[in-house]
């Protein structure tokens, strides 16, 4: 029996769902990559009749495109939750009074520290939805992020959310042996939504979330957290 003939329209239709199924599978790139993978490609370009140069410069665009990857995620939609602003490893769960720099008081507050290792996606988020109070960026030293004293030593810069109740949420973007460059969209006045992307560390960085004491933590040192996702805490 004659199989019936196909149509442009039979065509069309499974290249879409091609698309979609790369979309989904393969996550887009922060633009702030573009330029690592496109040096990578470069020189792969101008060594493509030499191997070892040909394979270095497919090597780093691959992990440049692997580093920049930036996976959308879909925030919990409950009210009153802080989420992870990375992606990464808690490590560290304490008090502690927040960056000097933003004029909070010293007052302490709840801290969460989550470890960027070179192999989780880079972007921050947001962890709370509201208005951008102040964006501080303190020059630092570049210890190992993993090290307590990268939170106080450490090239830094500070988020300071204030949600549409008045409660006060800060995000510290840390440096670390190997990041140099800290990235910061967002601006003084901006309106912020839950898990929004707002900025980008390269290479290997921190992520330490102050907020409200009387808060209910929700994750334990150990635990790896999904930026945008995992909810760290809730606020009464």
């Amino acid at each position: 029996m004659a199989r019936p003939a196909r149509s442009p329209e039979d065509d069309s239709s499974e290249a879409q769902r091609f698309v979609e199924l790369v979309r989904s599978t393969v996550p887009p790139l922060h633009p702030a990559g573009l330029p690592f993978i496109a040096g990578g490609l470069g020189l792969a370009a101008v060594g493509r009749n030499h191997r070892w140069l040909r394979n270095t410069g497919v090597g780093l665009a691959s992990f440049s495109a692997l580093f920049f990857r930036h996976p959308p995620r879909t925030p919990p939609t409950r009210p009153g939750v802080i989420v992870a602003p990375a992606d990464g490893l808690v490590t560290l769960l304490d008090t502690a009074v927040p960056p000097a720099e933003l004029g909070l008081g010293d007052a302490p507050m709840k801290r969460i520290s989550i470890f960027l290792s070179v192999f989780d996606a880079h972007v921050q988020r947001a962890p709370i939805a509201g208005q951008v109070m102040g964006v501080v960026h303190r020059p630092g030293k570049f210890l190992s992020a993993d090290k307590d004293a990268a939170s106080a030593d450490n090239e830094r810069n500070s988020l300071w959310i204030r949600t549409p109740e008045g409660v006060d949420v800060v995000a510290v973007q840390i440096a670390g042996l190997i990041a140099r460059r800290i990235v910061c969209t967002a601006r003084t006045g901006d309106t912020l939504a839950l898990g929004a992307t707002y900025g980008l560390i390269r290479f290997g960085s921190r992520l330490d979330t102050y907020f409200p004491t009387d808060a209910r933590v929700l994750v334990e040192t150990g635990q790896r957290a999904i930026g945008g996702e995992t909810v760290l805490a809730e606020l009464p």
